[in-house]
């Protein structure tokens, strides 16, 4: 493994204390296209994530956890601002600004931090910093040029010069699944938890740390090593499901594993949920030897822990696959904090997203949240909804806007100005569209003026008459995109 020095020139153990004192450490972790329902915490008794349950139980768990953009580089783009899509001007899938006004490790530089990230960071370029003092990338195989190779590719490249790290043989948006073929020591998930693991146990600077360990996995391919596929293979897992509504994603978008819609039969449905259990899993469990690497340097408790994925992962429900999507499994996310503040067991109701993690770890250094910033402190969130949207992927008809508390969810589908309703409380699989029964006509007409209210002020293309518009056209940025 690429060994690194976390030993500040003249540092001590009192500095250290000192410092631990007047700011607690800070500890992002993060997995990529984790669903929020694949977790034991969140009520699903088929899958082990006992590391997670454990924050669950000794922090708080956002119940309501939404990625507003729900693919990674938009999601990612809220992450490091701490802003909504239209301020963050990323509206659907592109790259990440080479900088904005508001960067979360370069104001936690600034207010004294020592600030290193390991994994997927997923910027362009990938070497971009955004205020990391130094960053340990692997950007799951993705070249940004000849000239750049990640450091997992390279460490692997040093560790087993005669293998191949795709040997595996699965696509990065593959639905397809089957067991790591390789010694298991090599898998980047274990590669991103002994880095992050060496940087605990190696850390001797007198400066509180931020540190961020971004797992690449449970997003495709699904591909956990074989113990853990063994683990799943025959067990009770929970069903894809979908709706009447969905009835048209049913035949396939393409005759490649990395189709966005289709069935491609009930074996190979569960087969991919296996191995999407077996990386859930496995990322948990490496999650758990980064939290025993804190507590045996004795700051767990002098440190804030937030736990989040970027977005979700269909999975085959409503015969859907990837993300992108306004509905619960894309969308919803894990969200879990423990640490100074975060009220031990609790399960907290307020709907929040991503850009409230900034405003989270700043207010736990003791810093102002910049007037920028659309997110909230997670820890004393309020509002009534959180609005998520996604401009054209996949196929010009996926595009929408969306607004959700929670309880109910109103989708906006920008294409031909189709409307869904769901009571997520009574139908949390979103399998009953409510837009169509007039029982429901009221309910369905003040979320419609609700959405026409958040877009109104983004100008005329995006309402008309007091209602939300239809918008064919894509639009991927908004104008506070940085140029």
């Amino acid at each position: 493994m690429t060994r690194r020095t976390f030993l500040a020139s003249g540092s001590a153990p009192a500095l250290l204390r000192a410092a631990s004192r007047s700011k607690p450490n800070l500890l992002l972790l993060m997995a990529d296209q984790h669903r929020a329902d694949w977790m034991g915490c969140d009520g699903n008794r088929a899958i082990h994530t006992p590391n997670l349950d454990r924050l669950a139980r000794d922090g708080v768990r956002f119940a309501h956890a939404y990625s507003s953009t729900p693919t990674c580089t938009p999601a990612r783009a809220a992450l490091l601002t701490g802003m909504s899509p239209w301020r963050h001007g990323m509206l659907g899938y592109a790259q990440v600004a080479r900088s904005y006004p508001v960067e979360m490790p370069r104001r936690l530089r600034e207010a004294g931090y020592y600030t290193y990230g390991i994994g997927k960071m997923h910027w362009t370029p990938q070497r971009n910093l955004h205020g990391f003092h130094s960053t340990l990338l692997d950007e799951s195989g993705r070249v940004e040029s000849p000239d750049f190779r990640s450091d997992y590719r390279s460490w692997f490249a040093s560790e087993a010069p005669n293998l191949n790290p795709d040997a595996t043989g699965i696509g990065w948006n593959d639905y397809t699944a089957r067991p790591y073929v390789l010694p298991e020591r090599l898998h980047p998930t274990r590669w991103t938890a002994d880095s992050a693991v060496h940087f605990l146990e190696g850390y001797q600077r007198p400066e509180p740390f931020f540190l961020k360990v971004s797992f690449a996995r449970p997003h495709s391919p699904y591909d956990p090593p074989n113990r853990w596929w063994e683990r799943y293979e025959n067990a009770t897992l929970p069903p894809a499901r979908a709706g009447a509504w969905a009835d048209r994603f049913c035949t396939r978008s393409g005759p490649a594993d990395d189709m966005w819609h289709g069935d491609p039969g009930d074996a190979a449905v569960r087969r991919a949920r296996v191995g999407y259990s077996g990386s859930v899993s496995f990322v948990d469990e490496q999650l758990g030897r980064v939290l025993e690497a804190l507590d045996k340097r004795g700051w767990t408790n002098d440190t804030l822990i937030v736990y989040l994925s970027d977005h979700g992962d269909m999975t085959g429900d409503h015969w859907l696959w990837r993300k992108s999507y306004a509905y619960q499994p894309s969308a919803r996310i894990p969200m879990l904090v423990r640490g100074p503040g975060a009220q031990a067991g609790s399960v907290n109701q307020t709907p929040v997203e991503i850009r409230d993690i900034l405003p989270t770890l700043l207010t736990a250094a003791g810093l102002a949240v910049p007037e920028a910033c659309d997110g909230q402190n997670l820890l004393t969130a309020r509002r009534e909804w959180i609005d998520l949207e996604h401009d054209v992927c996949y196929d010009a008809t996926n595009h929408w806007t969306a607004l959700t508390d929670g309880r109910h969810k109103y989708i906006f589908h920008a294409y031909d100005g189709a409307e869904q309703l769901f009571d997520l409380t009574a139908d949390p699989h979103e399998l009953n569209d409510l837009s169509g029964d007039s029982a429901h006509a009221p309910l369905l007409g003040r979320w419609r003026s609700r959405m026409a209210s958040h877009l109104e002020p983004r100008g005329p293309e995006w309402t008309l008459n007091g209602r939300p518009r239809p918008r064919p056209k894509k639009m991927p940025f908004s104008p506070n995109y940085p140029a």
